[in-house]
């Protein structure tokens, strides 16, 4: 094709176009949206929806557990998943809070779980034995809180290592636990895009947020099969049975032990009339077997001793 005809085509193409003006002004080919390419999109769609799937499993075992670690109502969910830069999501940590920098074994890298103080408050309260009531006054938390709520937060990765299991199996390994943003803001790049899964909480009646920072340098590796469909089908039929996910809830659930050497009955005068130095006589003599109690019911027989420095018991039969 010659200069001449190249340019008659041209001509040709600029009068259909420039008569075609319904075609041109169509919604379908004048809007649009913009991209910014300084945070590209790296969690695709489906992968928001497997996290937001994945996220719903772990607030409700999370709630099941906080409930009776705390024993006090408990209740998460999944507020929103989304995608920004680590800049945007330090900005949104509010001072003072709980920052957990840990890591998803094998994965290479860090992950960010913030805990606010709505949360953290009451917690503290519930562990001390108190009713949950979340002081005012906003301060940071001190060594030896930092270390009680250290195992709370091991508890909480471990149900979300438990949840993330259908679809990637990992580790949580914590590395540090700081209640200064600015301790963080090195954790990663600025610009790195990260997916957020915020968690509104309810404890005692104080609402709170749970926010967990996954970058996706991180997350690469795990994401190659985090798809809605590839979740679904590592999930059981509803035909099928599902021992071992019950056995696996049914075993981290704790019990309450007691041991009780002997009971008695007593009038209420009789009791109202108790004082120190009194003598109440059981039903037992001196050697026999005492009951070994679980949630309150008897299971075993075993005899007093001590191991160590502590008092102990031995198990020497059932009931």
């Amino acid at each position: 094709m010659d200069e001449n005809m190249v340019k008659s085509s041209w001509g040709v193409f600029n009068q259909n176009t420039a008569g075609d003006t319904g075609m041109m002004d169509s919604p379908a080919l004048s809007s649009g949206s913009r991209y910014d390419f300084r945070r590209p999109n790296k969690f695709s769609k489906d992968q928001l929806r497997t996290l937001l799937i994945v996220n719903e499993n772990f607030a409700k075992t999370a709630s099941s557990f906080l409930s009776g670690y705390l024993r006090s109502s408990a209740e998460i969910k999944v507020a929103s998943v989304e995608q920004s830069t680590y800049q945007e999501f330090m900005a949104t940590v509010t001072p003072p809070a709980l920052l957990t920098m840990f890591q998803m074994s094998p994965l290479t890298g860090s992950v960010v779980l913030v805990l606010g103080n709505n949360f953290t408050a009451p917690a503290l309260d519930l562990l001390f034995g108190g009713t949950g009531r979340r002081s005012n006054l906003a301060k940071p938390l001190t060594e030896i809180e930092t270390r009680v709520l250290r195992k709370l937060v091991e508890r909480l990765l471990y149900e979300m290592a438990a949840a993330w299991s259908r679809f990637y199996e990992f580790t949580p390994v914590i590395d540090t636990m700081e209640s200064n943003a600015q301790f963080y803001k090195k954790a990663s790049s600025m610009n790195e895009i990260v997916a957020v899964i915020t968690l509104a909480t309810s404890l005692a009646d104080n609402q709170s947020l749970i926010h967990l920072c996954l970058p996706h340098a991180t997350m690469k590796e795990a994401m190659i099969n985090m798809t809605v469909q590839d979740l679904l089908s590592t999930q059981p039929s509803s035909g099928e049975p599902r021992n071992d996910y019950v056995v696996d809830c049914l075993t981290r659930v704790e019990v309450n032990l007691a041991a009780r050497c002997g009971q008695t009955s007593l009038s209420v005068q009789e009791f109202l009339q108790l004082e120190e130095g009194d003598v109440v006589l059981i039903n037992t003599v001196v050697g026999d077997d005492m009951e070994l109690l679980v949630e309150g019911h008897p299971k075993f027989k075993v005899q007093p001793g001590n191991a160590g420095n502590q008092v102990a018991v031995m198990i020497t039969d059932k009931v």
